[in-house]
């Protein structure tokens, strides 16, 4: 029995989320094809009815996790400028994204393992963290080119602080240590406010 449009459309948003959240929990090279389409509900088989092949899903799924995870910096329910910053440096910054890489940040996650791959997955990242950029720089408000050079300051920041504190495991103490040091940094505490 052959699927309809929305059937077949379902069946791919599935496997995309499954996609994007197996690989910033296992790395590209960790999840096999297989694995994402067990996880969507489907079988192997079906897998190139949908992508031509593992890198075009690898960059497709990636897209899903950018777009998901710049959501906290869109203007909602009235918050704009530093209160959208704000909330976006506390939950980047959380125990919550440390330890759920799954749903967290795709350039802390797997960055490293998207430069290997090249291709249409390095300019998914390009696009991706250059959006980020956008956004973060937006929020920042003032001039245009330093908000930007602020906003990639800030990014650097935060996601150096991810990838050290996973790297070094929830064993050790530095993992709190890092995320301390970054809140009190001088320019993201002022981005936080001075009373946290």
């Amino acid at each position: 029995m052959r699927k309809n449009k929305e059937e077949t459309a379902e069946s791919r948003r599935r496997i995309l989320k499954e996609a994007a959240r197996l690989y910033r929990e296992k790395g590209f090279s960790g999840v096999g094809v297989t694995d994402i389409m067990e996880a969507a509900g489907m079988t192997h088989g079906g897998f190139y009815r949908h992508f031509p092949s593992k890198e075009a899903l690898i960059a497709e799924a990636m897209t899903e996790a950018f777009t998901d995870r710049a959501s906290p910096l869109a203007p909602d329910h009235g918050e704009a400028g530093s209160d959208l910053l704000r909330n976006y440096i506390d939950l980047y910054l959380s125990k919550d994204h440390l330890d759920h890489p799954a749903a967290g940040c795709p350039v802390a996650a797997v960055g490293s393992e998207a430069a290997h791959i090249g291709g249409d997955v390095s300019r998914v990242f390009h696009d991706g963290v250059a959006r980020t950029i956008d956004r973060v720089a937006e929020a920042l408000g003032g001039a245009k080119e330093e908000s930007r050079s602020e906003a990639l300051r800030l990014l650097a920041t935060l996601v150096g602080a991810i990838v050290i504190a996973r790297a070094v495991g929830n064993h050790s103490d530095i993992q709190d240590d890092v995320l301390k040091a970054v809140r009190a940094d001088g320019g993201v505490s002022r981005l936080i406010g001075a009373e946290r």
